[in-house]
């Protein structure tokens, strides 16, 4: 307060003084005023009259003009102190003023910063006093736990001891008691088991299979493509057949340029007009039908010819490869994928699986996933992507070793695919267990784009060898006289003998078969086992 005292005088003192310094200029320039009018009448009666004849005037009025200047500076050296004694009250009167209004101001400041210390002063008592119990509680926390540690350390030595006593009574280890008991349970409870997994099945199928009917049909519903099965070769068509001799060339050379710079077999046999081109690897079949198709239309043909034309072919190949995979992302939705990704997508269009276009699987599989993920509420978009990446390991497995599924983690992988994208690529054919229900709906997509009719077809052989596993998997279990593969191998029959295998264990069995398939086969779709026990009656009537 002392020091805003004298803050507040120094403040009036100088104002003071600026207006005493005030009134002294006025004084000083009024006489000056004054002095150059006097001094200018002066001049003027000088050159009016002259100073040699009437100098004694000038001299008159100049004691005139002298006396009449004093009293102007007399009056105004009065008027001047009236003014500054106003000047004066007034001054005392404003510094009264703001010395008023300054005191109240630091006034209410001082009360405020008093209330605020007497706020901040109790957040502080209760902030001692909360630490206060929180540190008590703390201390009660460790006592209980402690407390706590030794009464499981109690109970673990009960335990281990009364485990002793009874070792010691029975005469047979924990393990060794376990398995009596668990065998003696199986026995007992064998027939309760297979009734209640029956039970639990069959509600379990009604509701599971009318929902996923529901979903499955209302998703392939909502998208249908058409399938034609794609083969292996590809026929080239010719204006005639002159032009035959023309690719054979001169002792082969044309022929052989071709098969060597493409790696494709050209088969030249009676077939009017037409040339055959044979190569399970797709792309380089394509490469070599664009480019005879090319030299029969520029018809210079020999082998740098050829070679160029391959190399133009490759060119517009990889073009119309990036156009399909562009493609693809755009039909089926999914942005933000890597161009060098997108490039190895469109190769899957000169890919096929048992027939069935591989790119054209991908999307069907994509909008399936997708489908069936907005039915359940699931993540759309990251099915849909899942779906069209999951075969993208076909697109390299003829020039890499390795199964299409490994190649398609490892390509995900490389292009910084998200880790439920690479569980559904990795997880899609049972390799691995799928860690979401993405994973889940993109396998199932799998089965169905693959499944349906005319989707895929195998040849001969390996149609054969599936259906003697799915027997020889039957037959291999205790109590089976026969099985029989129906169907084209989609489902299986299984008789057993009625004295060997009762009607309770029949579903243990069936669930036991189906297991041993999953586990051995590969097949599209899914397998249904039927499991048969028939019990007869006989007796002669003599």
């Amino acid at each position: 307060m002392a020091c805003q005292s004298l803050k507040y005088e120094s403040y009036f003192d100088n104002l003071i003084m600026e207006v005493i310094t005030n009134v002294e200029w006025l004084y000083l320039i009024i006489g000056i005023v004054v002095g150059l009018v006097i001094g200018g009448i002066c001049m003027s009666i000088f050159y009016k009259r002259g100073l040699s004849s009437q100098q004694k005037q000038l001299k008159e009025d100049l004691a005139k003009s002298l006396a009449d200047s004093e009293k102007i500076i007399a009056n105004a050296r009065k008027e001047g102190e009236s003014d500054k004694r106003e000047l004066l009250l007034q001054a005392k009167e404003e510094i009264s003023k703001a010395r008023y209004e300054l005191e109240n101001e630091a006034r209410e400041k001082r009360q405020e910063i008093a209330k605020e210390r007497n706020r901040l002063e109790q957040k502080e008592e209760n902030i001692e006093r909360i630490q206060a119990s929180c540190e008590k509680k703390q201390q009660e926390i460790e006592d209980k736990q402690l407390r706590v540690n030794e009464l499981e350390q109690k109970a673990r030595e009960l335990e281990a001891r009364k485990q002793s006593e009874l070792e010691k009574v029975s005469g047979l280890s924990i393990s060794d008691a376990r398995a009596l008991v668990l065998e003696a349970a199986e026995r007992e409870y064998s027939h309760d088991l297979a009734q209640m997994l029956k039970q639990m099945e069959d509600k379990t199928q009604q509701d599971a299979d009318r929902i996923a009917k529901d979903i499955i049909v209302n998703s392939i519903q909502r998208y249908a493509s058409d399938y034609v099965s794609e083969v292996t070769v590809s026929v080239v068509n010719l204006p005639n057949d002159e032009m035959k001799g023309r690719i054979i060339g001169r002792e082969g050379r044309n022929i052989r340029a071709i098969e060597t710079i493409t790696g494709v077999d050209l088969i030249i046999d009676d077939t009017p007009e037409a040339i055959i081109l044979s190569s399970f690897d797709p792309i380089r079949r394509e490469i070599a039908r664009l480019t005879i198709e090319k030299l029969v239309v520029d018809g210079r043909i020999h082998p740098a010819r050829i070679e160029e034309m391959v190399k133009k072919s490759e060119k517009e190949l990889n073009q119309v490869m990036k156009q399909e995979g562009d493609r693809a992302v755009f039909d089926t939705g999914v942005m933000n994928l890597n161009p060098e990704l997108i490039k190895i997508l469109g190769r899957l269009k000169y890919r096929t699986s048992y027939g069935q276009n591989v790119l054209q699987h991908s999307i069907e599989v994509s909008w399936l996933a997708g489908l069936m993920a907005s039915e359940l509420g699931l993540d759309v978009n990251l099915a849909k992507r899942a779906g069209l990446l999951h075969d993208i390991g076909k697109a390299v497995d003829f020039e890499q070793e390795g199964t299409h599924v490994q190649l398609g983690v490892e390509i995900a992988k490389k292009y910084h695919e998200s880790p439920d994208v690479i569980n559904a690529i990795e997880a899609h054919h049972g390799d691995v267990e799928p860690r979401t229900a993405v994973a889940v709906l993109v396998a199932a997509a799998d089965a169905i784009s693959a499944a349906r009719p005319g989707a895929r077809r195998e040849n001969l052989e390996t149609y054969i060898k599936r259906i003697e596993k799915l027997e020889e998997i039957a037959t291999s279990f205790d109590g089976v006289e026969k099985s029989y593969a129906i169907q084209a191998g989609r489902e299986i029959r299984v008789i057993v003998s009625p004295d060997k295998v009762s009607d309770d264990e029949m579903i243990i069995k069936a669930r036991q078969i189906c297991k041993r398939i999953e586990e051995e086969l590969s097949y599209p779709g899914q397998v249904k086992v039927n499991v048969i026990r028939e019990t007869r009656a006989t007796d002669i009537a003599k």
